[in-house]
């Protein structure tokens, strides 16, 4: 009798997290918690608009800042959970990249670049750089332990805003990180449209066209502050 189909005994079942569609579900489920972050995130920073405030009536910013700062180990307990999930959203994707590469024959590698876009090509890369550049951002703006030539005070975040995005190369490294989301959010919003069924060749190009549209919107969104503050508009 031949053994074709027996399955060797020392063999063991694949995990979840082993397969690559349970990769590809980690990477659905962090990437939609972060774009759910990056949008509440951004809403509560454009505050820094409404102005400096006075002594009597503190910055709406301030305000918003001390409000979070109020939810205690709640607030801790949220940002372990968006880390470990930018962390599992980072390793599932270069995993998967991995894999995708030891099972494309060289052949096709010149056709894949052509139909891929540079967005998700950079995916790869550019995660681990924004990783490196949320774990600065905290340093600087939340922990005060970094604060390059410029000055910190706990629970003042619009001074400590302006006071460190008046350093020009630390407006300028934020300013590169946003770009690298928008490219990120970009590729991976339209890959949401694809996970919830809305893809078709029929709408493909106005997905595309949307995905880009709210990257880019968000961008905008977060670059305004670092440049308002280096044109003088918000001081």
């Amino acid at each position: 009798m031949g053994t074709a189909g027996v399955v060797p005994q020392h063999a063991r079942p694949v995990t979840f997290w082993q397969s690559t569609n349970g990769k590809k579900v980690v990477m659905a489920v962090t990437g939609a918690m972060m774009f759910a972050f990056v949008i509440g995130h951004m809403l509560g920073n454009l505050q820094i608009f409404e102005g400096p405030g006075t002594m009597g009536n503190p910055a709406r910013i301030d305000v918003y800042g001390h409000f979070l700062h109020s939810l205690g180990e709640l607030l801790w307990i949220f940002r372990g959970t968006m880390l470990l999930a930018i962390v599992l959203h980072i390793t599932a994707t270069v995993q998967l990249a991995l894999r995708s590469m030891a099972a494309r024959p060289v052949g096709y590698s010149r056709q894949q670049a052509i139909n891929s876009s540079y967005a998700s090509r950079t995916m790869y890369w550019s995660g681990p750089i924004i990783l490196a550049f949320i774990i600065f951002h905290l340093l600087q703006f939340t922990a005060g332990v970094l604060h390059p030539h410029a000055t910190f005070v706990e629970g003042h975040v619009y001074a400590n805003l302006v006071s460190g995005f008046q350093v020009w190369w630390v407006s300028a490294w934020y300013i590169f990180a946003m770009c690298l989301l928008g490219l990120h959010l970009s590729h991976g919003i339209w890959s949401m449209f694809q996970s919830v069924g809305l893809a078709h060749p029929r709408h493909t190009p106005l997905l595309r066209n949307a995905a880009r549209a709210i990257a880019i919107l968000i961008v905008l969104g977060y670059i305004s502050i670092p440049i308002s503050v280096l044109l003088g508009f918000v001081k």
